[in-house]
């Protein structure tokens, strides 16, 4: 984060994002009931430049609207290691979602539901872990003279601002600190935030559209005052909402059934009509449009689609791709293989995955763990196997974790410093240097990846238990096969 003088006495400070509002196409269809003055007026006389989430808001803007991606997909992170991953693997974009959040990856230091129940600062805190993260692995790539093009470690991040942890100002304080922190994107949904829920869950409570409609002005009005073009996300719940804190909105009124909970909230008849209505009213506020669903549906998907662009012709939209859906009851393998592909060609330019981290955390290590008891060093020993071949076939890198997290990178560091005097360098004469090098040139003829029973042992772990998510389809069949014959019953 660099800064730069801004205005001094009278004078107003030079900014292309508010002297283009009428003129560049970043901001066209874009309504800020709000001037110019409005902004320089609440920014201060001193402008700092907020540099990794300006690039991520650019970036994600132009892969938005290039022609040669029919989509940007995203997968959700819940640690810095995990978004490395991601970017080493070809992802061009991470998601930061509010609901791993609350489950592992807050300040509290909590396991909660996603019920906004963690400190609002918890999702700009791991924003910014996941940017240093990155950061690390664009150092370590650069210092070993590795600049791979292909490789942008500043992907932009999309992140979960909740129902914004409270009212107008909550909402302008937490767009600022996620701006701070590097964000690219912030999605801010339509539920009363002291009753937040999951949108799968039950209970949901939506505010008034206009009250809605205030929180994006905040957002927006936040990222004016820091001079960043940061994306805006409105999500609607109302397609499964059943109640509503006030008829004080005459746009909300037709969804009105007349009767009262006893909390006082108005009971609605929530679904895809009053989902469409919300997000016609959100649009012009908003850069990307989410309708929150309960299943995976391409005739709902187009139904909203078709009657958002036929209000506002091309308006992106984004679709959450939910871990909460049961894709294989839902649909057919055809199906789910084309999915993406479709919504794509509806307008629905986000795709992402909110919960991969959170599953991919639990499944991977829950086999590693059923694997290591039963028959111990053999179920790890497969796994690294499984890392080494992954090395030599994609480029894989935590396999050396001490190369991983910058030790070699301190190490040189340690030289200059002492003018290449120092005798204290960690990677040198480590195990990994003396037993992984060369172990990524190795192929797979020469790893041991089969699955043998062991004449010593009563019990064989698969490969597939070891790291079944990395396992190809016929091996972890197979390995499934003989896991059922070798498992004790019932496990």
């Amino acid at each position: 984060m660099s800064t730069s003088n801004g205005k001094n006495g009278n004078s107003q400070p030079s900014d292309s994002q508010i002297s283009n509002w009428q003129t560049s196409a970043r901001w066209r269809g874009i309504t800020r009931p709000y001037t110019q003055h409005d902004v320089y007026r609440l920014r201060g006389s001193f402008q700092i430049e907020h540099t990794i989430a300006r690039h991520g808001a650019e970036r994600l803007w132009n892969l938005l609207h290039d022609e040669t991606e029919s989509y940007v997909p995203a997968l959700g992170a819940m640690t810095g290691n995990q978004a490395v991953q991601q970017v080493k693997a070809g992802l061009k974009a991470i998601y930061v979602s509010g609901w791993q959040v609350a489950a592992d990856a807050n300040n509290a230091g909590q396991m909660y539901p996603d019920q906004s129940l963690y400190p609002a600062d918890s999702v700009p805190n791991l924003v910014r872990r996941i940017n240093q993260a990155l950061m690390r692995a664009d150092q370590i790539h650069h210092a070993e003279g590795n600049n791979d093009a292909d490789i942008n470690w500043f992907p932009p991040l999309i992140a979960d601002a909740e129902a914004g942890f409270g009212g107008n100002l909550n909402a302008f304080e937490l767009m600022k600190a996620m701006i701070e922190a590097g964000a690219a994107c912030i999605h801010f949904e339509d539920q009363l935030s002291s009753a937040k829920k999951c949108g799968h869950l039950g209970g949901k409570v939506l505010v008034p559209t206009s009250e809605a409609i205030q929180k994006l002005v905040a957002a927006r009005l936040a990222a004016d005052v820091m001079g960043v073009p940061t994306l805006i996300m409105a999500r609607t719940d109302a397609d499964s909402a059943n109640l509503l804190t006030s008829d004080i909105d005459p746009r909300d009124r037709e969804f009105l059934t007349g009767e009262r909970t006893v909390e006082g909230f108005y009971h609605i008849r929530g679904g895809l009509k009053a989902a469409i209505a919300r997000a016609i009213a959100y649009a012009p506020y908003a850069d990307i449009l989410w309708c929150e669903t309960s299943k995976p549906d391409l005739e709902e998907a187009r139904e909203f689609a078709d009657a958002v662009h036929h209000v506002y012709p091309g308006k992106l939209l984004a679709y959450n791709c939910s871990p909460s859906f049961n894709w294989k009851k839902n649909l057919d393998d055809a199906t789910i293989a084309s999915f993406q592909r479709d919504l794509a060609g509806m307008g629905y330019k986000f795709q992402f995955i909110t919960l991969a981290g959170f599953h991919t955390l639990n499944f991977a290590m829950f086999e590693l763990a059923r694997g290591y008891k039963q028959a111990g060093m053999t179920a790890y020993s497969r796994l690294q196997e499984k890392e080494f071949l992954r090395e030599h076939e994609v480029g894989y890198e935590a396999v050396k974790h001490q190369r991983f997290v910058g030790t070699g990178y301190f190490d040189a560091v340690q030289q200059v410093i002492t003018n290449g005097t120092a005798s204290t360098m960690a990677l040198e004469g480590s195990t990994e240097k003396a037993q992984f090098s060369g172990v990524g040139n190795r192929s797979m003829e020469d790893l041991d990846l089969s699955v043998n029973p062991d004449p010593n042992h009563a019990i064989t772990v698969p490969v597939a238990m070891a790291d079944p998510l990395m396992a190809d389809p016929s091996l972890m069949a197979a390995c499934w096969e003989a896991s059922d014959e070798l498992m004790p019953s019932g496990d």
